[in-house]
């Protein structure tokens, strides 16, 4: 199973994350936000209130997530490191 063990909040709701096996990637989180309960993290401080959850995926204050298997897999195509 894939974890997140470090991430990195950028500029434009970009995110940088590294797996638990070295894998880093940057996704961009805007296409995600804007509606139901993500609406409100398109408010800059709201989503900086991005952290990693026990079990290796990421979560907002607001309970919104994104399980491991899934972040690696939108970030499965970046297979350099993108943290500038």
């Amino acid at each position: 199973m894939n974890k997140v063990v470090e991430i990195e909040i950028l500029e434009h709701y970009n995110v940088w994350l590294k797996f638990d096996d070295g894998f880093d990637s940057q996704i961009n989180f805007e296409p995600f936000l804007g509606k139901g309960i993500a609406k409100e993290l398109l408010e800059k401080d709201k989503f900086r209130t991005l952290h990693i959850e026990p079990g290796g995926g990421i979560a907002w204050y607001n309970g919104y997530d994104f399980c491991p298997n899934y972040l690696r897999i939108l970030s499965q195509g970046n297979k350099e490191s993108l943290k500038q």
